[in-house]
């Protein structure tokens, strides 16, 4: 390759990746500006590796965004009506760190499908409000602890 064909590449890929760049910060920007969002950590039974992302609290739903990300759409979607928070427990404080909650939760995916379990890691402020949150749909009998 010629040299100027070298610069050229690597301008493009320069603009492609400074575009990413953009887009990421642009969308979790946008993310925890949202009314009813809040920093979460995602660990899925079948995958016990923790995400980080950002939650937000809909009319019928929760929607949970992947941090590392530039997918528009939430990675998850539960629905309001099947979610129970089974457990919680609240996480020793870390230097420079607020104190967490981790909430253990069976789940039903928006989409249908089987009951799963997962554990929301959030700040205790998050916490409440998410527990407000399930308590105040009609009918919810024995669903927080």
């Amino acid at each position: 390759m010629s040299g100027q064909v070298l610069a050229v590449v690597a301008g493009v890929v320069a603009v492609l990746v400074l575009a990413l760049v953009a887009l990421w910060f642009s969308r979790t920007r946008t993310l925890a500006r949202r009314v009813g969002s809040f920093g979460c950590v995602l660990t899925e039974a079948n995958d016990p590796r923790p995400a980080r992302g950002t939650a937000q609290y809909g009319a019928t739903r929760l929607y949970w965004w992947r941090r590392v990300s530039v997918m528009p759409r939430p990675a998850r979607t539960w629905s309001r009506y099947g979610l129970v928070v089974l457990e919680r427990s609240v996480l020793p404080p870390a230097p420079g760190r607020p104190q967490a909650v981790v909430a253990h939760c069976r789940v039903v995916p928006a989409a249908g499908g089987p009951a799963q379990e997962v554990r929301l890691q959030m700040s205790v402020e998050a916490y409440a409000g998410f527990t407000s949150w399930i308590e105040a749909t009609p009918s919810r009998v024995a669903t927080i602890i």
